[in-house]
């Protein structure tokens, strides 16, 4: 900067400007940013239109008012957004410039307030009044305040690379102390509008001396701290690392402001973690060691983020944190029979466990699986074990998981690696010991990623899962405190390792007594409430829901069975909304309406298909529980041929073999010729229905069904039977007997035969209420199963008609 120039914003005399008139109206210029001081040339860009109009209005008065915006972002301030205090400038030289805009010097000459403003438009006018500065008083004290001054601001041009080493020379030349002030302030760009504002806005010279002598010092302690702080850093940064060398700055200042850098922060928070989270030493070690290696990465490197991810998840396991509550067994068996009705063996298995568990608290969790159809509770029994122990619940569903890595996790190698399911639910948890329930254990899958039921056989071991180690963290989890509980239809598709780590508890199914108890204490008040509507708007009889129960549901749980109940709750929810407040109650006819016609002809159905010889009905279990199998033989002219169709395995086509051996090796003692095959041929079929079996249970059918063709005689109405035969006639035990004999009872079959040896399944499987009402016959050899599937005189016929009449 030139001494000419500065000697135009400063002149030497200062009498040179015309005395002013106090309440004059001048034109008022807002600006942004920006404070003018008297004594001092202020070049100002002017691009508002109203700004543009008052400048170009000026005549040879050229005096206007410049004032400071509030708020530097409005673009049309009004009265209320200008500071009250502004200063007298002249307008000395305007240049306009290319894009439409004027560059204004202008000079200002002395404060003044401003008073009312009297004009808005095309510009702002207002009365202004000058403002009497206050001279201090010489002596010592205003002397050395104001050398001081003069030092601090020497300093700071002499070390500041943008002001001008002249205006040390100005500011010593200065000698009234209001005019030095106006000076110094003008000169400093680190003073915010606000500051300048107040300085501008005190009349005292004495108070602005002593302001300024502030500002001052915090900026000469504020540059030298710079200085300290640009060579501390100087050694270590090229001036090619110019983002390093400003995060170097960064941490210095921090240092010496006494701020913590965020990043260390987040590096204590860790170490705090680790500390209190209770984890094994070794593990402890490891922690700690990838933490170190964190406090020394760059947050700009590529694992940084991988590597603190890795130590928060360390961090946050529950390694030590248990539930901690105590088993109270009284209260556990409350809440087992209030959210599920019967399951008695069930129940005593899961309060054997917990009497145990209250004896000896550091016992190995039991591995759990409740196998049975689908709709019978397998899931919701784990929700209330997890309640009756007063632990967390988690679920995992495994069906169609294929992928070893959800269950062991993916090894930080991978973009993206977690931990896997496991420890991911634990996790969420929040504690070690909660109740984990695997869903579908028997629909795991098995490619070329993997073979998950191998990777259970670790986690479900109570010898081994105490050390589990997940592929992600690569540390030891102790697994021994999970309580695991798995479900599955069928045990047949789990491996024979992992089968062999469970303690199996199977749920056979439902009699239609027992879904009517399900649906008024569970079924009916859930689905009421679902629908909303109120228990007073539907009224269920127990006959109602037996009608659906018998009608149109053929299943071993109560799933069909809840969504028509909900079906029937929605129909009346309709009634409601569309103003039919009465109350509903659903008889059989409502039923109809809703619900459609019958779906399932249970009685007539086995003695329709019955009354012809050659039909006799088998028993069969299933995933979904089990069904009733009709087994139907024909016989046609021929050569001793014979013919095997339907959906049968291989075990059922050698049941059929064994069948019609046995029927021609005793053809005698059934009435039928020697060589009655030579001038026949033979088809035994099995409709749609029946399903490839691993077990042979349907050999007495097969043979009750080519007995019955061959002597003509019907078989027994409402019968049904299940065993396998030997070539010498003997009947043998079979497995699944309650689910068959609930199948029967859901048909509305009144005579089951059952193989002698399979008696101690009915007593140990079967209570007297769901056998009530069916007679069970037992059977060691093939002629009882005759004797009871074949009456003789006509009294299967004589009985079927009164089955059938009392239908109709």
């Amino acid at each position: 900067m030139s001494s000419d120039f500065l000697s135009v914003i400063h002149p030497s005399d200062p009498n040179s400007r015309e005395p002013r008139q106090p309440g004059r109206v001048l034109p008022v210029l807002p600006v942004r940013d920006t404070v003018l001081f008297p004594h001092a040339v202020l070049p100002l860009t002017v691009g508002r239109e109203s700004s543009i109009q008052l400048i170009q209005s000026l005549g040879d008065e050229k005096t206007i008012v410049v004032v400071a915006q509030r708020d530097a972002h409005m673009d049309a301030p009004q009265p209320a957004d200008l500071y009250n205090y502004g200063t007298l400038a002249t307008v000395h030289k305007v240049v306009k410039m290319p894009n439409q805009s004027l560059f204004v010097f202008t000079e200002g000459t002395e404060r003044v307030h401003l008073g009312e403003f009297t004009q808005m438009e095309p510009f702002m006018m207002a009365s202004v009044e000058q403002v009497q500065e206050i001279e201090p008083a010489a002596g010592p004290e205003r002397e050395a305040l104001q050398r001081n001054v003069i030092s601090q601001f020497q300093q700071i041009v002499t070390a500041s690379p943008t002001l001008s080493d002249e205006l040390q020379t100005i500011a010593m030349n200065i000698e009234e102390p209001g005019r030095l002030v106006d000076f110094i302030a003008s000169s400093l760009p680190f003073l915010t509008t606000i500051d300048k504002q107040e300085l501008l806005e005190t009349p005292d010279a004495q108070a602005r001396l002593e302001r300024v002598n502030k500002h001052l010092a915090k900026e000469l302690e504020v540059q030298q701290l710079r200085n300290k702080i640009q060579s501390e850093v100087q050694d270590q940064v090229q001036q090619s690392q110019r983002d390093y060398y400003l995060r170097e700055q960064l941490k210095a200042i921090q240092k010496e402001l006494g701020e913590a850098d965020e990043g260390q922060k987040d590096i204590e928070e860790l170490r705090e973690k680790i500390e209190a989270a209770g984890m094994p030493e070794e593990t402890k070690k490891e922690t700690l060691k990838e933490l170190n290696r964190l406090s020394r990465m760059s947050p700009m490197a590529a694992d940084y983020s991988l590597t603190r991810n890795y130590i928060e998840w360390l961090a946050v396991l529950p390694w030590a944190k248990s539930s901690g509550h105590s088993v109270d067994i009284p209260k556990a068996k409350e809440i087992l029979d209030e959210d599920h009705y019967d399951l008695k063996r069930v129940k005593d298995r899961i309060l054997d466990y917990l009497s145990v568990r209250r004896l000896k608290a550091d016992m190995k969790g039991p591995i759990l699986c409740f196998v049975g159809p689908p709709g019978v509770g397998k899931t919701s029994l784990g929700r209330s074990i997890a309640r009756a122990l007063d632990r967390k619940f988690q679920r995992i569903s495994l069906g169609g998981m294929h992928d070893e890595a959800e269950l062991r996790g993916h090894r930080r190698t991978y973009i993206g690696a977690l931990p896997g399911q496991v420890i991911q639910n634990i996790r969420r948890a929040g504690t070690n010991d909660p109740v984990l329930m695997l869903d579908e254990i028997d629909k795991l899958g098995r490619d070329f990623r993997g073979d998950p039921s191998s990777a259970l056989l670790e986690v479900l071991d109570p010898e081994q899962n105490h050390t589990f180690r997940d592929n992600y963290l690569d540390q030891p989890f102790d697994l021994s405190k999970v309580l695991f509980i798995c479900t599955a239809n069928m045990l047949d598709p789990i491996p024979e390792p992992l089968r062999d780590r469970m303690e199996i508890i199977e749920l056979q199914g439902y009699t239609e007594e027992e879904k009517r108890h399900i649906a008024f204490r569970y079924l009916i008040p859930r689905q009421v409430k679902e629908n909303g509507i109120e228990m007073e708007n539907i009224d269920f009889p127990e006959e109602s829901v037996g009608y659906i129960v018998r009608h149109y549901t053929r299943e071993a749980g109560v799933r069909k069975l809840e969504q028509l109940i909900g079906t029937v709750c929605r129909k009346q929810a309709r009634r409601i909304a569309e103003g039919k407040t009465d109350k509903l109650v659903v008889t059989p006819e409502v039923i109809h309406e809703f619900l459609g016609g019958i779906k399932v002809r249970v009685d007539t159905e086995i003695a329709e298909r019955t009354k012809r010889p050659g039909v006799a009905v088998g028993l069969a279990w299933t995933p979904a529980g089990g069904d009733v199998l009709f087994i139907e033989a024909n016989r046609m002219k021929g050569k001793g041929g014979f013919t095997m169709t339907g959906q049968i395995g291989q075990v059922m086509q050698e049941s059929m073999q064994a069948a019609l051996t046995w029927v021609r090796s005793n053809a005698a003692g059934l009435g039928l010729e020697e060589d009655f095959t030579k001038d026949v041929d033979l088809h035994i079929h099995v409709p749609a229905g029946a399903i490839p079996k691993d077990g042979p249970s349907a050999g007495v059918t097969m043979a009750t069904a080519l007995a019955s063709l061959l002597t003509n005689r019907a078989v027994r109405p409402l019968t049904a039977m299940t065993g396998e035969i030997t070539l010498s006639g003997n009947v043998l035990p079979v497995g699944g007997i309650k689910e068959k004999f609930l199948a029967a009872k859901r048909a509305g079959v009144k005579h089951v035969i059952l193989p002698a040896e399979n008696k101690l399944n009915v007593e140990e499987d079967l209570t007297p209420e769901q056998i009530d009402g069916v007679e069970i016959h037992y059977a060691s050899r093939i002629e009882d199963v005759l004797a009871v599937a074949l009456p003789a005189n006509g009294e299967a016929e004589a009985e079927r008609q009164e089955i059938l009449e009392h239908v109709s």
